[in-house]
């Protein structure tokens, strides 16, 4: 061999083959759309998708996920196309993975399987790639086979089984000790984010989560918020994973921490919410949410029902919202000047790449945030210096110097508000011990 030649120790792409049930659940949203979506899945994972397959059924069968009989036909599409990767739509039972297994004999995953997949591969930061691997482990404990037995060279084998155990045993109790210890190293995380959370509450900015469906345009608008690139922004599903918080200036001199979180998408693994449920609290905690959606895509409805399940279950969903209709340009290529109203209330038509509408949306922003504002009229002595300079800085108020204190009156964001409040409450406090009247 040639001291030039170079040998391609990259991986054969994997030929996928889809499959999916329609058992007519989904209204709006049938098994070839489900499957286009997981055909962008899968070429994000890195594979080369060869065919897909649906099949109309009330139910999903239990034991072959389809019925038996489109299984079976299942092994003419493989001698057809090669395929050695079966990627099945929903998630399949152990007893569903195992029957098509054995039935084609190449690997069979499912879109939770796969979605973790690509979690993994996108996960940048130390926190990201421990809710990833938290989130694969309990996605693979039910599953639990003999492929598993490799793990045992960490702690298993000689001197590590109970008595009596099988290795199928031991590996399920080594996994469910990973388990426990990741989510320790995750809950140890969530308390360096709400540590860091509490600090910026001191500063008393007001935060906002950008949500919406994966490839919306989340990482694009945040992007043309800060005015540089601060979070990737890439035309695939979960390109960003990790949360990116920047300082946004909205006008009025009101200043915002703006959060882009990770996408969003039709039957997102469980595993997923719970583990990244740390990540997510950026939303949880956020004041108000801008809901990213993608004007151009026909499903837009779909997905942002996806969306506000997901908030939902985070206990989110009923949060003060702006809808940023993105990709407006897509929509419209040829207009030039303003673009229409959007017909929804609340809402903005957005340009993330070019830049249109975003003096719009920062404006909306602050109004929103502004409407969220507490009317305050109350006293605080001039050792509140600090105090009264965020309260100039950050509200829209009148301050009148007396002999002894500051009379401010105006308007705030409420955290300033009841910080103010309890400075005003300790300063009556003194002047009472003091038997000065108030």
């Amino acid at each position: 061999m040639s001291s030039r030649e170079t040998i391609d120790l990259a991986p054969p792409v994997e030929k996928a083959f889809l499959l999916a049930v329609d058992t007519g659940d989904d209204e709006g949203w049938g098994a070839e759309d489900s499957l286009t979506e997981l055909a962008a899945l899968a070429t994000t994972a890195g594979a080369d998708v060869v065919g897909a397959e649906w099949q109309n059924r009330r139910h999903v069968d239990p034991n072959w996920y389809v019925g038996k009989g489109k299984a079976e036909e299942l092994l003419q599409a493989k001698s057809e196309t090669g395929f050695d990767i079966l990627v099945a739509d929903d998630e399949l039972s152990p007893a569903q993975q195992k029957s098509l297994e054995s039935l084609l004999n190449v690997k069979v995953i499912d879109r939770s399987r796969l979605i973790l997949d690509i979690f993994a591969l996108h996960a940048q930061t130390h926190e990201g790639r421990l809710q990833v691997e938290l989130a694969q482990l309990e996605y693979q404990l039910p599953r639990l086979t003999r492929l598993w037995t490799h793990l045992s060279r960490t702690q298993g084998g000689i001197g590590s089984r109970g008595p009596g155990e099988s290795q199928l045993e031991t590996d399920r109790r080594i996994i469910r000790n990973r388990i426990k210890k990741m989510k320790e190293r995750v809950d140890s995380v969530q308390q360096q984010r709400q540590t860091a959370a509490r600090g910026r509450d001191r500063r008393l900015y007001p935060t906002v989560a950008i949500v919406g469906y994966t490839n919306a345009g989340k990482s694009t608008l945040l992007n043309a918020l800060v005015g540089s690139e601060v979070a990737k922004a890439e035309d695939k599903l979960f390109a960003t994973l990790d949360p990116t918080s920047r300082q946004v200036k909205l006008g009025d001199g009101q200043t915002a921490i703006i959060t882009d979180t990770v996408g969003f998408i039709h039957k997102l693994p469980h595993q997923l919410v719970d583990a990244f449920r740390a990540t997510l609290e950026e939303v949880t905690r956020a004041d108000v949410l801008v809901e990213v959606v993608d004007v151009s895509d026909a499903h837009q409805e779909e997905h942002r029902a996806t969306v506000q399940t997901v908030l939902d279950e985070l206990d989110a969903g009923d949060k003060p919202r702006l809808t940023a209709f993105n990709k407006a340009d897509l929509l419209y290529p040829n207009l030039d000047g303003a673009l229409p109203a959007p017909a929804v209330t609340g809402s903005v038509l957005v340009a993330a790449e070019t830049g249109f509408g975003l003096d719009t949306l920062r404006a909306e922003i602050a109004a929103l945030l502004a409407s969220m504002w507490e009317e305050v009229d109350v006293a605080v002595p001039y050792a509140a210096g600090e105090l009264l300079a965020r309260v100039r800085e950050r509200g829209t108020v009148d301050l009148e110097y007396g002999n002894r204190d500051v009379r401010v009156r105006g308007r705030m964001a409420p955290g300033l508000a009841g910080e103010l409040r309890a400075a005003a409450a300790r300063w009556s406090e003194t002047l009472a011990a003091d038997g000065v009247p108030t």
